[in-house]
C-alpha cells in the first residue's frame, strides 16, 4: 500500500533523438486470445463469456456459443491485420500477450509479429479463468505454455501475464525463473520489485483502464471518441508530470476482437498519431522497459526490512529511537509489522502509535529520559550517538560562554515548571530559532507543554529513522 510515497523515482526514460530524458514512456499491449479462449472444442466445460460484443454474456455449459466463436475469430482473421498494419505503418513497437494455443492455431499471425520486431510475452496457456486452479495444475498449464511459445518463436518468452489470474499466479513466475517481469497487477504507474518466495520478481503493472477492454464491459466506452478521450487525457496527465521531474508509464490495452473493429480502430489511430506528435515520448516494448528498469533500478541487495527482522534484531535495531526507551519498539513490533512499515514513515507511525498507547507515567518517563539542550551530560560527553549528532547540528556542542549560560539558565527554569527537561527536534533549526522556541514555551500551561514536549519526541524519533534508512 506504500509504493513510492510522495518521492517516486526518476525513470530518467531514454529519449532517442531528443535531449533529456523523455517526459513519458507509452507501451501499447495487443492481447492475442483467439483461439485460447473457452471453449468445449478445446476440451473447457463450457462456452467463452468474457470480453465480447455480447456484454454480459454467460457461460453455456456443455454447449458450443456459435456467435462468441465467431467475434473471437474476427479478432484473428481481421482484426489483428488491421492493428497489425497500423503499427507497423507507423513504426510503433508493441508487446504481445500471446496465448500459446492461440498462437499455435494461426501461424501467420505469429510470423507477422516476428517480422515487425514486437516483443511476445506470454498470456499463458489458455485465456482461461485460473482463479479455482490447483498451484500445480497453473505451474504444469506454464510449462506447457513456455515450451509451445519457445517451439513457435524459436525463444523463450521474457514477459508474462496470466490475465484471468489465481492466488499463485505471481509466485509462480518467480519460481520459474526465466522472466524479466510479471505484469500481473495494476498497482502503480511505474514498474517495482515485489519480493516472493522464490525471490525477488520485477512487476511492471498492466491496466484495466486505457483498456479497450471497456468496449465489453458496462459502464465501458461508448464510441471511439469517448476512448480517444480516455487516452488522451490519461498521456495528457502523465506527460504533464513528466514535464515536472515525475515521468511514469502509460499502460494501453488492445484486443484484436473489441478496437480492431472498424468503427475503434480509427479512435486508436488518432491517438498514435498524437502520441508521435508529442517530443520526448518514448514507445516502447514492455521487455525494454523491464531491461531499463533492472539497469537502473537493480533490486537492492541491502536494505533495513522491519516486517522481516525477530523481535530481538528490531529491539537491538530501533530500540533507541525513543531517548532510552526501548520499551516503544517493543510495543511497536508486538502490534505487528508488515511491509508498509519497511519504510521511514511508516514506522515512525507505528512507533509513535505505540509511544502514544503508553500510560502517562510511562509516556513522562521517556520526556525525561531525554538530556538537557547544551545541559551537563552534553558537556560532559554523556550523550547518545544521535543526540550528540542532532545538537551538533545545531551548533550546540561550541556555545559562548555568554551562550551557555543562557541556556543553562533556561534549562533550569523550564525543569522547575514542568519536571522535564525542554526537548525539541534540532535539525533545520539554528540557536537563535531554539532559545525562542524556549523563550515562548516557558509561558505554557503544563498540559499544553506536555502535548508539545510529547510531539516533540515523536518528530525526533521520525527525524532519526529518516536518518538510518536514508530517506
Amino acid at each position: 500500500m506504500r509504493g513510492y510515497g510522495r518521492h517516486a523515482p526518476d525513470p530518467q526514460w531514454p529519449n532517442p533523438g531528443g535531449a533529456g530524458p523523455a517526459r513519458i514512456c507509452v507501451q501499447f499491449v495487443i492481447n492475442y486470445e483467439e483461439g485460447g479462449e473457452n471453449s468445449i472444442l478445446h476440451g473447457d466445460a463450457a462456452s467463452e463469456a468474457f470480453l465480447s460484443e455480447i456484454v454480459g454474456a454467460q457461460p453455456w455449459p456443455g454447449l458450443r456459443h456459435m456467435n462468441m466463436e465467431s467475434i473471437y475469430e474476427y479478432g484473428a482473421r481481421a482484426g489483428f491485420w488491421r492493428l497489425w498494419r497500423m503499427f507497423t505503418e507507423r513504426n510503433l513497437p508493441v508487446t504481445v500477450y500471446a496465448v500459446a494455443t492461440a498462437m499455435e492455431k494461426h501461424p501467420e499471425a505469429v510470423a507477422a509479429m516476428l517480422e515487425a520486431d514486437w516483443e511476445i510475452a506470454s498470456h499463458g496457456l489458455k485465456w482461461i479463468d485460473y482463479r479455482d486452479y490447483s498451484k500445480e495444475a497453473e505451474r504444469e498449464h506454464m510449462a506447457r505454455a513456455i515450451e509451445i511459445h519457445t517451439a513457435l518463436t524459436g525463444s523463450r518468452p521474457l514477459g508474462w501475464y496470466t490475465g484471468r489470474s489465481g492466488l499463485h499466479s505471481i509466485d509462480l513466475v518467480a519460481e520459474e525463473g526465466g522472466f524479466l517481469y510479471s505484469s500481473d497487477a495494476y498497482a502503480d504507474d511505474l514498474p517495482y520489485w515485489q519480493d516472493t518466495a522464490h525471490g525477488p520478481l520485477l512487476i511492471l503493472p498492466y491496466t484495466l483502464d486505457s483498456n479497450d477492454m471497456r468496449f465489453a464491459t458496462p459502464q465501458g466506452f461508448n464510441t471511439g471518441d469517448h476512448f480517444y478521450a480516455y487516452l488522451k487525457d490519461a498521456f495528457d496527465c502523465l506527460y504533464e508530470e513528466g514535464g515536472k521531474g515525475q515521468a511514469k508509464m502509460l499502460n494501453i490495452g488492445l484486443h484484436c476482437r473489441l478496437v480492431g473493429r472498424p468503427g475503434r480502430a480509427q479512435a486508436l489511430a488518432r491517438f498514435l498519431d498524437y502520441v508521435q506528435s508529442k517530443p520526448d515520448v518514448w514507445v516502447a516494448r514492455r521487455v525494454d522497459i523491464a531491461r531499463h528498469w533492472r539497469e537502473r533500478f537493480p533490486y537492492p541487495a541491502t536494505r533495513l526490512r522491519p516486517s522481516r527482522m525477530d523481535r530481538a534484531e528490531f529491539v537491538a535495531t530501533f530500540g533507541g529511537i525513543f531517548e532510552h526507551s526501548p520499551f516503544v519498539a517493543e510495543r511497536a513490533f508486538d502490534a505487528g509489522l508488515h511491509d508498509a512499515h519497511d519504510g521511514a514513515l511508516g514506522l515512525a507511525g507505528a512507533m509513535a502509535a505505540a509511544f502514544r498507547r503508553a500510560s502517562a507515567q510511562e509516556r513522562l518517563a521517556v520526556l525525561k529520559a531525554h538530556p538537557d539542550l547544551a545541559g551537563r551530560l552534553a558537556l560532559a560527553g554523556e550523550l547518545t550517538a544521535d543526540s550528540k549528532a542532532e545538537q551538533a547540528s545545531a551548533g550546540l556542542d561550541a556555545l559562548t560562554e555568554a551562550e551557555l549560560a543562557r541556556f543553562t539558565d533556561l534549562n533550569r527554569r523550564y525543569t522547575e515548571r514542568f519536571g522535564f527537561p525542554f526537548i525539541i527536534a534540532v535539525r533545520g533549526r539554528t540557536k537563535n530559532d531554539i532559545l525562542a522556541a524556549f523563550e515562548t514555551r516557558l509561558d505554557h500551561d503544563h498540559e499544553t507543554e506536555l502535548a508539545t514536549a510529547a510531539r516533540e519526541v515523536e518528530t525526533i524519533a521520525r527525524l532519526r529513522l529518516q536518518a538510518l534508512f536514508g530517506e
